[in-house]
């Protein structure tokens, strides 16, 4: 067991903070992260550029040094030791939250094996700011972030996520925004509801609201633009099997199930376990078979 004590006085390392930056709107940066960021002796970028430009915003003329996915190796061990040595570091990404989809992770994993206080600010989080307006349940919700890239491997990821009841949280560049949403219709079925949250907390920000069909042939009819936050409906199947049992026959409630795209045998199990059936009761049933 470990305890970290963020504020303790006379700590004998220097402290990584974890900084938000704006998914967009530059007004959303907080006071405190300013603070931390002017007053820390060095800054881990995700890419200094890009991050060079915020701190002009902000008059923040602290030192930088890059820390991205393909440095991870070297750059961990070296901020590491200077961190233990008494350095300030505040870690930043390129926009939102350090640590998610980006190398952050390996990096806090390393201070807090070495007795480094690892201390996170709040701010801004383009997951959560789709999920909050996008009309879907907010809870449970499941965050995947980034699918494979490899349409075979993104097939397999999103084919583990269908019995999920959760609200489902991705994120999609828009050159591959198409191509997801069509496996997404393949493996969840078209019917399946979801949200396109476009271009958070800028001047275009839009949320395309529809199921997957409808989704998929939006971005098939447009020119996709901007960073997506794709949010997918968790699979309902069974409640609404259930609030369907006193109006609907077994011999229905299988045949709709079939048309969501559920397998036969699947579907014939799921009604009989939902209706406390023996399933070869609703085999014989379905297929108009007597015994």
């Amino acid at each position: 067991m470990q305890s970290q004590k963020s504020f303790a006085k006379n700590q004998a390392t220097g402290t990584l903070y974890l900084v938000p930056t704006p998914i967009g709107n530059l007004g959303d940066m907080t006071f405190r992260s300013v603070e931390i960021l002017k007053t820390v002796d060095l800054i881990a970028s995700e890419d200094t550029r890009n991050t060079q430009k915020l701190l002009n915003h902000f008059e923040i003329e602290t030192r930088q040094i890059s820390f991205h996915e393909y440095n991870t190796r070297e750059r961990v061990p070296e901020l590491v030791s200077k961190l233990v040595q008494g350095t300030n570091i505040a870690q930043v990404s390129d926009a939102g939250m350090p640590s998610i989809s980006d190398p952050g992770h390996d990096l806090v994993v390393a201070c807090i094996k070495n007795q480094v206080p690892v201390v996170p600010l709040p701010g801004a989080n383009a997951g959560l700011t789709a999920l909050i307006a996008s009309g879907l349940s907010p809870q449970p919700f499941y965050f995947f972030g980034f699918l494979n890239r490899k349409p075979a491997e993104q097939k397999r990821q999103l084919e583990k996520l269908v019995p999920k009841k959760e609200t489902l949280l991705f994120y999609e560049a828009p050159h591959r925004l198409k191509k997801t949403l069509k496996n997404m219709v393949a493996i969840f079925g078209g019917e399946r509801q979801a949200v396109l949250c476009r271009e958070l907390t800028k001047k275009f920000e839009e949320f395309l609201r529809g199921n997957l069909q409808e989704l998929l042939t939006w971005a098939s009819d447009n020119e996709v633009r901007g960073e997506f936050v794709v949010i997918v409906e968790g699979n309902q199947q069974e409640e609404r099997l259930t609030e369907s049992l006193p109006e609907m026959s077994v011999e229905d409630q299988v045949a709709n199930l079939i048309s969501t795209g559920e397998k036969p045998n699947d579907a014939i199990k799921q009604v009989a376990k939902l209706r406390g059936l023996k399933k070869q009761d609703v085999y014989n049933n379905y297929h108009h078979l007597k015994e």
